[in-house]
């Protein structure tokens, strides 16, 4: 598959569960992917030696550090000279139950925000002058229907991803027609973070949802190929990949 041939990709957080998985069906439909991580130099390296075809990189960028994100598109500019495609997949939680206030500290909420919303926004706005360029590019957005049921690991998680959704629509505005911005918002994903789930649990989630079963990381990554390949005409929406968990 060679939809993307000549293509380059950034995913943030691209060595996580479902960051590897986008990297995967990018790397797969002819993409150079840039795989990016925060602390875990290794497990990324062990992703990029796995990926199909060549020029593929790893490199160390934290979203909530403005310079670091300069010296990433620096080396994309230096290295590559355009940028097609970003995923904004980094991001990060903490389970706190949303009736336990004071268990949702200072310091939880604004390493969540800053990290699922500003960090979201710090990628766009350091990568926009390559995605501008040319036939112009396309932002990904990694939400969650946490956004919109208000039902997730905490309020602060809620709350960020609903934030990611609203900047979705704004900046699909703002930056049409040269950069197309949509949200990828999953349900529960089975995956690395749902491993220390209570199988009860999971099982209740599925048992709610229409399709019978919760999501797969593939699930996410087949909506962003698709948006990268198929869906050409599509800015500003929040597609969900949740099985119709929203309709119950």
């Amino acid at each position: 598959m060679s939809a993307l041939q000549n293509k380059v990709a950034i995913v943030t957080g691209g060595a996580g569960g479902i960051g590897s998985a986008i990297t995967r069906q990018l790397a797969q439909a002819g993409a150079v992917v840039i795989v990016t991580y925060n602390s875990d130099p290794l497990k990324a390296d062990a992703l990029l030696a796995t990926l199909p075809g060549n020029g593929h990189a790893v490199r160390q960028a934290s979203v909530t550090d403005s310079a670091s994100l300069a010296k990433l598109v620096g080396f994309v500019t230096e290295t590559y000279g355009r940028l097609d495609i970003l995923v904004n997949n980094a991001g990060i939680t903490t389970p706190v139950p949303h009736d336990d206030l004071e268990g949702l500290t200072d310091e939880w909420i604004d390493r969540i925000l800053q990290t699922n919303v500003r960090g979201t926004f710090a990628m766009i706005r350091a990568c926009k002058s390559l995605l501008m360029a040319d036939e112009g590019g396309l932002v990904v957005n990694i939400s969650s229907i946490a956004g919109q049921t208000g039902l997730g690991s905490n309020v602060a998680y809620c709350a960020s991803k609903a934030a990611i959704d609203s900047m979705t629509r704004s900046l699909a505005r703002s930056l049409a027609p040269k950069i197309r911005v949509v949200s990828v918002a999953p349900g529960l994903v089975l995956g690395e973070y749902t491993s220390r789930f209570d199988p009860a649990f999971l099982q209740s989630n599925a048992d709610l949802t229409p399709m019978d079963r919760l999501a797969t990381a593939i699930d996410v990554a087949n909506a962003v190929l698709a948006l990268a390949t198929t869906l050409t005409f599509t800015t500003g929406s929040i597609i969900p990949v949740d099985g119709g968990r929203t309709l119950l």
